[in-house]
Order: structure tokens, then C-alpha cells, then sequence
């Protein structure tokens, strides 16, 4: 268990240098600066490092160390628990953003800065975790580096399955999210934590059940077994094309490309009760008729 002691260290001192990064960039660079940038960089960096590591203990811990898929996913569960509460507002994810632009909350300069601060925080991520991994610490380290370099692709099914159960995962993951975004952060955090392990459990053995293109890219898109397109069909695509059914379903409207919705009638918000308009007309008739009798009665010139 020593092995997997450094690498729960290895996810507080992510945690606690991604959380010093965000507090130095809040000081010193402006609002806009922050939030499209910093924020993103350093929630990207903080989620690869983590998912590169918890990878490698799912890979190597239950021959290499003798624990079970249960500790793994305790161990998932608490990271996207943490990773919400700390990210700061921060998507970490490409087809979030992406859905705050199609829903009018993003413009396309802000939104193209988070997809270019998302990618390189994973690319960040990706070299620090190869980096750290290079020292050696545990006996998981030593095996994952004589790996490394044969690495082979996540997609364990047929191209078209694998890339509907990742536009399935990011439906079911949008879905909650959307339905969760006005909630309080106590019950939001928990929710999306528990739905990204569930669906790591479900699709994990298929696809790796990434729902995020810049988690992926970073990765898995440099293994072997998978062309370049077979990827970017699976991880990029997927994923984004699960967003907009969801955005979609929703919504019953993309905002961005039209307003009139799809799926369900607009009706009125507030609804006035029977009994009062029908009081209203009662009292409103009279009033026409004493109007009307008074004109009538006027001499004429």
C-alpha cells in the first residue's frame, strides 16, 4: 500500500500548487485574464495530472498492488468531489465551454481563449505527471515507465460503438450539469461527482470514458492501436455531439443558432386563476356600460 500512499500525496500536492497558481493569478492579472486563462489552465492541469495518475492505478494497481476497482473509483469520486470545490468556476472541458457560447454566456474571443488555456493546461499536465513519474518513486512508477512507451489505444470496441458511448457519456454528464447549474455547490459538487463515477465504471472498459477531448487528447491520442481520426471521431466528436443532444433536449433551442424551440410550446410563465378573471370581466362590463350611458347622456353642440 506504500505505492498507492504516494500517489494520494502526489493528488494533495496537485491540488495545493494548482490552488497557489489560482490565488497568484487572481493578484496578479486582471478579471478577464483570470477567468479565461488562468482559471482554465490551472483546472486543466490539476484534472490531467490527476486522471494520468489515477490511470496508471487502474492499470497497474490490481496485479501491481492487490487492490480492487472499488478503491480506484473511492479514489475517483473524491477527486472530482475536490477538483469541483477547487476549481473556482473553471470547466477544465472544451464541450463546456462550448455549450456556455452556444447558450449566449460566452463570447467566441472568451471562449476560444478557455479551449486554448484548456489544452495547454492538459499538455502542462501530461509533462509534469511523465516528469514525476520519471523519478521512480514506487514500484507502479517503475512498471508504468517500462510501459510507457508501448502504451496502446483506449478504444476496446468497434469505432462507431466506441463513439457512441462516449456521446452517451457526455449527454448524461451534460444533462445533470445543466440541470444542476443553479444549485448550491454543496448538492452540484456531490451530484456531478457521483455521475462521473458511474459512468467511468459503466464505459470505462469501452472507451476509457474520457467525455472530455482535452483529457483525452493529453491522454490517450499518442498511444498506438488507433489512427488519428479514429480519435478525434471518439473523443472529439463523441463527446460533442453528446453536449448538443443534451443542450438540446434541455433547452428544446440552441440559443446561439436559433431561438425558436424545437421540442416543447412556449406557454405563459404566470398563469392568472380563473376565478379572478372572470371576477375582473364581471366588474369591467358595468364600468363599460355607466362609461357609455354618461356619453350618451352629454349634450351635443
Amino acid at each position: 500500500m506504500a505505492g498507492l500512499n504516494v500517489s494520494i500525496a502526489f493528488f494533495f500536492l496537485v491540488v495545493g500548487v494548482c490552488q497557489a497558481l489560482r490565488q497568484l493569478s487572481k493578484r496578479l492579472l486582471s478579471p478577464g485574464a483570470y477567468v479565461f486563462l488562468a482559471r482554465e489552465l490551472a483546472g486543466s492541469l490539476q484534472l490531467c495530472t490527476s486522471c494520468l495518475e489515477l490511470r496508471m492505478l487502474v492499470e497497474i494497481g490490481p496485479w501491481g498492488g492487490g487492490f480492487g476497482p472499488d478503491v480506484v473509483l473511492t479514489l475517483l469520486f473524491l477527486l472530482f468531489a475536490v477538483h469541483g470545490a477547487s476549481f473556482d468556476g473553471a470547466s477544465a472541458n472544451p464541450t463546456i465551454s462550448l455549450q456556455e457560447f452556444l447558450l449566449l454566456e460566452s463570447n467566441l474571443a472568451a471562449t476560444a481563449a478557455k479551449l486554448l488555456a484548456q489544452g495547454a493546461g492538459a499538455g502542462m499536465g501530461w509533462a509534469v505527471t511523465k516528469l514525476y513519474w520519471s523519478w521512480e518513486l514506487t514500484h507502479f512508477h517503475l512498471i508504468q515507465n517500462l510501459i510507457a512507451s508501448e502504451c496502446s489505444s483506449s478504444i476496446h470496441t468497434s469505432l462507431h460503438h466506441a463513439a457512441f458511448v462516449e456521446g452517451t457519456c457526455s449527454f448524461l454528464f451534460h444533462l445533470v450539469l445543466l440541470k444542476l447549474r443553479q444549485s448550491h455547490t454543496m448538492y452540484r459538487v456531490p451530484a456531478l461527482a457521483a455521475t462521473v463515477t458511474f459512468l467511468t465504471y459503466t464505459a470505462g472498459p469501452f472507451t476509457g470514458a474520457f467525455f472530455n477531448p482535452a483529457l483525452a487528447t493529453a491522454t490517450t491520442f499518442h498511444c498506438s492501436g488507433s489512427s488519428l481520426w479514429d480519435y478525434v471521431q471518439v473523443y472529439w466528436l463523441g463527446p460533442l455531439a453528446g453536449m448538443l443532444a443534451a443542450l438540446l433536449l434541455y433547452q428544446g433551442n440552441i440559443p446561439r443558432l436559433f431561438q425558436k424551440n424545437l421540442l416543447y410550446s412556449q406557454k405563459n410563465k404566470y398563469k392568472i386563476p380563473k376565478a379572478r378573471v372572470v371576477a375582473h370581466m364581471q366588474g369591467y362590463e358595468p364600468h363599460q356600460k355607466r362609461k357609455a350611458e354618461k356619453t350618451n347622456s352629454e349634450p351635443h353642440a
